[in-house]
């Protein structure tokens, strides 16, 4: 008999974190596994929420990120910010969401980041990163 997973608590992030992670108008390196291992790395805008311990990416259902992420469900990704000689890098598993109030919040979020809607086709997904581990250096 096996017991039911714990879901692990958001990783704690300082305040710097925090501000360099939500304030600036960056893109990130997404990094996700191919289904014959190679790695894939896109520029992405994203979200972080860290009540939640979630970051968001949108995307298309038929992106080669969302691809990699349906042929192996919870895959583990990294999302790194850099800005200069300071960066963060954001690591845990993965999951293409289409639930239609799910991809909303995703939606809203990178408007109040990116301070603009974000593209909509019609084939819009998100993908929730539940955030296992935070690393930075020179935030």
């Amino acid at each position: 008999m096996s017991l039911p997973q714990q879901k692990k608590a958001a990783p704690a992030v300082s305040g710097a974190v925090e501000t360099f992670l939500n304030d600036a108008n960056h893109v990130a390196a997404f990094t996700t596994v191919r289904p014959d291992g190679t790695l894939h790395v896109a520029p992405v805008r994203f979200t972080w929420q860290a009540s939640s311990g979630l970051a968001r990416v949108l995307t298309t259902a038929a992106s080669r990120k969302a691809r990699n992420l349906l042929a192996a469900p919870g895959g583990r990704v990294a999302l790194c910010q850099v800005d200069g000689f300071a960066w963060t890098t954001l690591e845990g598993t993965a999951t293409v969401v289409t639930d239609p109030a799910r991809v909303a919040l995703g939606a809203q979020l990178y408007a109040k980041r990116y301070w603009s809607a974000p593209p909509a086709p019609a084939d819009r997904v998100v993908i929730e990163i539940a955030v296992e581990r935070v690393l930075s250096l020179n935030v």
